[in-house]
């Protein structure tokens, strides 16, 4: 079942999450839902609570980054990065590191504004994936950043939170339009 989006404004968007058991009502469900609202909408990461639930859950595909690029755009830029597609239960950032780069981020939530965010190349994580088995893994490229992107979502924080306080005046009047739902998308969204 596709789920509606929130949008920039609403609280669960700046809130710090919870962990979550293995019985977590609805979980599987939940997990399902979040893949088919974030395909749905053209995104490549999804979190809680981005679809409304205060949980430390977040799904990433960035295989679908590296579908429509040839193996040599790929090689140059992002060569330690084949793309994956996994699950994030009570994810805890362990180590960043690389050089920090730039790159062009959205945001579901935040549609229509696109910024140039500095993050660092690889990040070192501990997760639970659906089974609730944990991994420690380090990712590189568009995947670390995607990751990133999503854990932030999970710790209250937006893209938008990394940009300089004058470029973030300058959004001001699109950010408010957002709140007030004056943004058209084709997906499902819940305005404040």
């Amino acid at each position: 079942m596709i789920l509606p989006i929130v949008a920039y404004g609403l609280p669960v968007l700046r809130r710090t999450t919870d962990e979550i058991e293995a019985d977590y009502p609805g979980l599987k469900e939940l997990i399902s839902n979040m893949w088919e609202t974030m395909y749905n909408s053209n995104g490549v990461g999804l979190a809680a609570p981005q679809v409304n639930k205060s949980i430390r859950l977040f799904v990433v595909d960035t295989l679908l980054i590296f579908e429509n690029m040839d193996e040599q755009e790929k090689e140059e830029d992002y060569p330690d990065d084949d793309g994956i597609k996994k699950v994030f239960i009570n994810a805890y950032i362990k180590e960043l590191g690389g050089e920090p780069w730039v790159y062009n981020e959205g945001c579901l939530s935040i549609p229509k504004i696109r910024e140039d965010i500095k993050r660092e190349e690889t990040v070192t994580i501990d997760y639970q994936d659906e089974n609730f088995d944990w991994h420690e893994d380090t990712f590189s490229g568009i995947s670390a950043r995607v990751i990133l992107h999503e854990y932030d979502h999970i710790e209250g924080k937006l893209f938008i939170d990394h940009l300089p306080p004058l470029k973030r005046k300058l959004l001001k009047s699109k950010l408010n339009d957002i709140e007030k739902g004056k943004v058209k998308v084709d997906y499902k969204m819940i305005f404040s």
